[in-house]
């Protein structure tokens, strides 16, 4: 492949995609929440945002990635029986939050007496929360959530939703026709033409597979919210020469910390029978590997750089599997 182009193949058949250009976009999400030590940061005064509501012509919540953008996924979601909103499935994240908008929307009013920790990919931030009764798509409906708030989220999202009641669902992501369904798994199945990936034992909710990159063993974390793919410093020492230089990124996250990061071409990165060429991945000191416990072996976050070139993406939580339908 040539210039920033990238491809994914089944091994032993061609299948391709163009990923897109080499530009880091800033990685919006919520991870982790805990209750806050100290006091909060109340969130800027802002305009209600409607429900809904796409004024270009792009697809609602499902787009794949291509040379000029990455792909992104994004969930219809009802809360306290208003929306819907459509806040991003972050595979990363435990819990579910929203931006400031959103709760303006809903005529809630920050809770600044019960602060908490959301942990980003760079850092930490001490954020108000909410208190809804229900969080609802498809068949996943959460009672009495607290929602802490957010400054901002992936690609214009009102939010971010997380893993929190998914163990036992099954989410069907259909790039080709701006689709995304929720509901119970049945245990059924991969269907014809798709590719199973079994997850490997990991903490609450993360999706980690495992991986090779140029006959390294990696953890690989398969983590929607992430725009970009980033390795941790293990990866980087048994990949990358230390006198190497790449290209200088920075890597942005809801906590409004950023860190600086060097982005280099990949060698194949191989899961089960799929490989990714010519994929980009960024390295830096993030606090989501230490967070993860992956700082010791080789690890590598697959953002939508790489899951957007798949026609189909089905993650089953019951049967801990994934079920991939490459072009």
């Amino acid at each position: 492949m040539r210039g920033n182009c990238a491809a994914v193949f089944v091994r032993r058949a061609l299948l391709a995609a163009l990923l897109a250009g080499a530009v880091l976009l800033p990685h919006t999400r919520a991870r982790d929440a805990e209750p806050a030590q100290s006091g909060p940061r109340p969130p800027q005064a802002q305009v209600p945002v409607p429900g809904v509501v796409v004024q270009a012509p792009e697809p609602r919540f499902v787009a794949p990635t291509r040379r000029d953008q990455i792909g992104r996924i994004w969930a219809p979601v009802m809360i306290d029986g208003r929306g819907p909103f459509r806040l991003v499935l972050d595979t990363g994240a435990s819990g579910s939050a929203i931006i400031a908008q959103v709760a303006t929307t809903l005529g809630l009013t920050p809770d600044l007496s019960h602060p908490v920790l959301v942990r980003g990919v760079t850092g930490n931030a001490v954020v108000p929360t909410i208190h809804a009764d229900s969080l609802r798509v498809g068949d996943l409906e959460v009672r009495s959530v607290t929602l802490p708030i957010i400054a901002d989220a992936l690609g214009g999202a009102q939010g971010v939703l997380g893993t929190d009641g998914l163990s036992d669902k099954r989410i069907e992501i259909d790039f080709l026709h701006d689709r995304i369904t929720i509901a119970r798994s049945h245990g059924r199945s991969a269907p014809i033409g798709f590719i199973t990936l079994s997850l490997e034992r990991s903490g609450p909710g993360l999706l980690m597979v495992r991986g090779s990159v140029d006959q390294v063993k990696v953890h690989a974390v398969i983590d929607t919210g992430a725009q970009r793919s980033i390795g941790n410093e293990a990866l980087r020492a048994a990949l990358v020469s230390r006198h190497a230089q790449g290209t200088p990124d920075r890597i942005f996250d809801v906590t409004t910390a950023v860190q600086s990061g060097e982005m280099f071409i990949s060698p194949p990165i191989v899961l089960g029978d799929i490989e990714i060429h010519g994929a980009r991945i960024t390295y830096g000191e993030v606090r989501i590997f230490e967070h993860w416990h992956l700082t010791r072996e080789p690890a590598l976050v697959i953002g939508m750089d790489a899951l957007g070139l798949l026609d189909s993406l089905i993650i089953d939580y019951r049967l801990r599997e994934l079920q991939l339908r490459p072009h």
